[in-house]
């Protein structure tokens, strides 16, 4: 089974892109939508014993939880311990079901893959980008979104140049829908042939 590593900075269109992967058959496991299920469920009481007061009957209160770690690395380091484990676990879940189900490829949508060394554990990269001014203008356009959020989370992310060069792939989503559809379905073409060619 292939693992396709999906990635790309605030804006570039990566939802998007993961969906054109899912319908052409490859099951997606979103790791932020994970972390949304875990802040609801198995990780609330872990998080709670940890972060006294972070957590409510609807489970973790995001700005509560927040205003505890952002700017402070070692809460964040102390949060990650909690969550990565969780996630992985689901990862591993959702491999064994994709196996079980004769799946070929699979895409791992990971928003921060190489920030957190995640290209190891996937056999390619995609990285979705788009021009600067595209990119701005889809961001600010976000309801609630300001320049200075949309600047303080550009900081946190690696450049998108940088993505780029690290990518084994590139979806340019600034030419369009039509010409990103293209790109996926030419993506999961050469994929094929060059696993095929390696015996895998």
């Amino acid at each position: 089974m292939i693992k396709i590593g999906l990635t790309g900075s605030i804006g570039m269109g990566k939802t998007t892109t993961g969906q054109m992967f899912v319908d052409r058959g490859c099951p997606l496991h979103d790791a932020d939508a994970v972390v949304h299920r875990l802040y609801k469920g198995a990780a609330v009481p872990l998080i709670e014993a940890e972060f006294p007061g972070t957590t409510g009957p609807l489970g973790v209160d995001r700005a509560a939880l927040s205003s505890r770690v952002i700017g402070n690395p070692e809460a964040m380091k102390r949060l990650e311990t909690i969550i990565h484990p969780l996630v992985r676990q689901q990862e591993r879940e959702f491999y064994e079901q994709a196996r079980a189900d004769g799946i070929e490829m699979v895409v791992l949508d990971i928003p921060l893959l190489f920030e957190t060394g995640a290209e190891d554990r996937v056999d390619v990269v995609v990285v979705v980008s788009a021009d600067a001014d595209t990119q701005r203008q889809r961001v600010l356009a976000r309801p609630g979104m300001t320049v200075a959020k949309f600047e303080a989370i550009k900081a946190k992310q690696m450049p998108d140049e940088e993505k780029r060069s690290r990518a084994d792939y590139i979806v340019d989503t600034g030419r369009g829908l039509d010409a990103a559809v293209a790109q996926v379905d030419a993506i999961l073409e050469d994929i094929k042939r060059r696993f095929a060619q390696r015996g895998e």
